[in-house]
């Protein structure tokens, strides 16, 4: 068995609000990976005073407990679980109303000598290999499938100057549109602090026998492909595969500094935390 991992922050000056670890039980008999991207809050009020790198060690760890431990419960009842255990914590002291109370993506993989349970919520990735070689990226597109309204004040704002006030006013305009469609119908999901949102992943299992590898990605890393299309999910893994989780961090950062303003690759930062995990069962 081959696990590696590796994150960096887009700022070393602030701390990383990814996570991720990986458990192998006790029994010898499969695993569990999980991978949460802290989703990065305005500078106004959220409500919660803890910040986001405390929530997502608190249900990062208790979604790898829950979810490797209790082999019985599905990934979705793991991460409703662990969503209800880490509110239950900053309840009596937070606003846990509050639309940007701490709260992130999720990935998490469990497999046995049988099968592979998945389960991806918002803009993390994760990729399978197959023995052939070919790769199947499991994605949770909500959030590239915005109304065509809201994609053309996305588009708006990056066409006009930067740092003129019309951007600044077009970006809070767009801003404001993207939140209303946060944890909502016909929007897009994150786990924060309702456990309910646990039913809107994206799940499946696959035949143990018919993966070869595989590697999670938050979308700080997954953007070499998604942002930069230096190549295709195959190429990325490959590169992961070949030179290792931070290999892809590495070219990710060389991408961003050679743009970073992001005039030609528009992004919501200019350097965002990258998470990278592997494993090959």
């Amino acid at each position: 068995m081959r696990i590696e991992l590796a994150t960096e922050p887009g700022d070393p000056q602030h701390p990383n609000e990814d996570y991720a670890s990986v458990a192998l039980p006790a029994s010898g008999q499969g695993g569990v990976m999980v991978l949460l991207d802290g989703v990065t809050p305005p500078p106004d009020e959220t409500g919660c005073p803890h910040g986001v790198p405390w929530y997502t060690a608190r249900l990062g760890g208790a979604m790898l407990e829950l979810s490797g431990s209790f082999r019985d419960m599905t990934l979705p009842e793991a991460l409703s679980a662990a969503i209800s255990r880490t509110a239950e914590v900053h309840r009596s002291t937070c606003d846990l109303s509050h639309p940007r109370t701490p709260q992130a993506t999720a990935v998490a993989v469990r497999w046995s000598p049988v099968t592979v349970e998945y389960l991806v919520l918002s803009d993390s990735v994760l990729l399978a290999e197959h023995p052939d070689g070919t790769v199947r990226p499991i994605l949770d597109t909500r959030l590239d499938e915005l109304p065509p309204a809201v994609q053309a004040l996305r588009d708006t704002v990056r066409s006009l100057p930067r740092g003129s006030a019309e951007r600044a006013a077009a970006g809070r305009e767009y801003g404001a549109a993207v939140e209303a469609l946060r944890n909502a119908e016909g929007g897009f999901f994150t786990a924060a602090a309702d456990p309910t949102v646990a039913a809107r992943a994206v799940t499946g299992s696959l035949p143990r026998s018919e993966v070869r590898a595989l590697a999670a990605l938050s979308d700080g890393a997954s953007r070499w492909v998604e942002v930069f299309g230096e190549g295709s999910w195959a190429d990325c893994l490959a590169v992961v595969r070949k030179e290792g989780p931070q290999a892809l961090v590495d070219r990710v950062r060389a991408l961003e500094d050679a743009d970073p303003g992001g005039a030609r690759f528009p992004r919501g930062k200019s350097r965002d935390d990258a998470t990278v995990v592997l494993v090959e069962p």
